[in-house]
Parts: C-alpha cells; sequence; structure tokens
C-alpha cells in the first residue's frame, strides 16, 4: 500500500501555517483536515495541499514525516 507525506498550508486570512502529516488515502485526509475533524492543530482553518511524497510503506512515510517537520527551510520556502 502507498503512503503519502505532504504539507498543508492555510488559505485563510492571517499569519500563514503549515502542517506535515503522512496518509495512504490522501484525498480524504485534507477532506478530513479542511472539515475540522483532524488534527486539533489544523481546525478552524482552511488548507491547500503545497507537497506530496509518495512512500512504499508507513515506516517509510513516518520517517520522512518527521523530517519534513523539523524541516524549517522547506517550511519556510513553502509558506512563501
Amino acid at each position: 500500500m502507498s503512503c503519502f507525506v505532504y504539507v498543508l498550508r492555510s488559505a485563510d486570512a492571517g499569519p500563514i501555517k503549515t502542517y506535515v502529516g503522512w496518509t495512504n488515502d490522501l484525498d480524504k485526509r485534507l477532506r478530513t483536515h479542511n472539515d475540522g475533524t483532524g488534527a486539533r492543530s489544523t481546525r478552524g482553518r482552511t488548507w491547500e495541499l503545497v507537497y506530496v511524497e509518495r512512500y512504499q510503506n508507513r515506516g517509510e512515510a513516518m520517517s520522512r514525516e518527521w523530517h519534513l517537520k523539523r524541516d524549517k527551510a522547506l517550511r519556510a520556502q513553502l509558506r512563501s
């Protein structure tokens, strides 16, 4: 089963936020975030998908998610 690591950017007015996560169903996960039932830190905002990577398994995806969450340069670039 394929897994995806993704970065979301807030589409609302105000300061731009980013969120990094992983999933095996990208469309469903984005809907969940935008419906307000996703991760607690994403509630109350509208999100747009700005970056995606595909992996063969959950372990690889989770490892990459961990690294992307700490990659401040990439996240700053994606905010602009």
